[in-house]
């Protein structure tokens, strides 16, 4: 537990982080500074306007307000460098997380006791999957509902790892409860079951959905990798 710790005060410190580096790179930008002489935004008084200044009609704009107050497309340099910051810390924060979800896989199923459960499809033309319960020796382990996006990812090839957890060594029973549209999309449910061993070291097992050509049906399975 001492990694993972050590991965969560370094977690937290990085949004103060981004915070110190961000404030210094504000107070620095001339466009939000405080004026320095608040009388100088004060209007000029009237009589101090030339009187040879052109009238409003057919006047021709004075070339030296050309360029005065206009705003361009490209941020100030202090701006750019600290959206770059802020964007370095957030990639750090990013893999930070994925450390910290490794580590923590790893602490809570342990490879000799760990067991995990994929699901894949194939073909789904006699199937629909809509939902998938898991029994392990007689206890819900895992009841997932699919949306139709994933249900359509498993049948371009994905697999779901519907579940993870830890068993003991020895032997185990492990039954899978199917429910969707069959054939004619009538509500269909199936299910399968497998005897397996628990040896020292991680288990993985496969619930596979296949079509039956021949039986015009869907075919369900649960296969070892050992």
């Amino acid at each position: 537990m001492p990694q993972l710790k050590t991965l969560r005060s370094a977690w937290t410190a990085v949004i103060p982080a981004m915070l110190m580096l961000a404030l210094p790179a504000f107070a620095q930008d001339p466009q939000v500074a405080a004026p320095e002489d608040a009388a100088s935004t004060e209007a000029p008084a009237a009589d101090a306007v030339p009187q040879d200044t052109p009238a409003a009609d057919g006047a021709a704009p004075a070339e030296g307000l050309a360029g005065e107050g206009v705003v361009t497309g490209e941020p100030p340099a202090d701006t750019r460098a600290l959206d770059e910051t802020v964007q370095d810390l957030k990639k750090d924060v990013v893999d930070l997380n994925k450390e910290l979800f490794v580590l923590e896989e790893e602490l809570l199923f342990p490879a000799n006791t760990q067991v995990a459960v994929f699901v894949s499809m194939d073909i789904g033309e006699f199937f629909a999957l809509d939902s998938l319960t898991l029994k392990i020796d007689n206890k819900e382990v895992a009841n997932y509902m699919y949306t139709p996006r994933e249900a359509e990812a498993l049948l371009k090839g994905g697999v779901h790892r519907v579940y993870l957890g830890n068993l003991k060594v020895g032997e185990h029973q492990l039954v899978a409860f199917f429910a969707g549209k069959g054939p004619n999309n009538l509500d269909y449910k199936r299910g399968a079951n497998l005897k397996f061993e628990k040896g020292v070291g991680a288990k993985y097992l496969e619930l596979k959905i296949t079509d039956r050509q021949r039986k015009a049906q869907p075919e369900f399975a649960i296969k070892d990798w050992e």
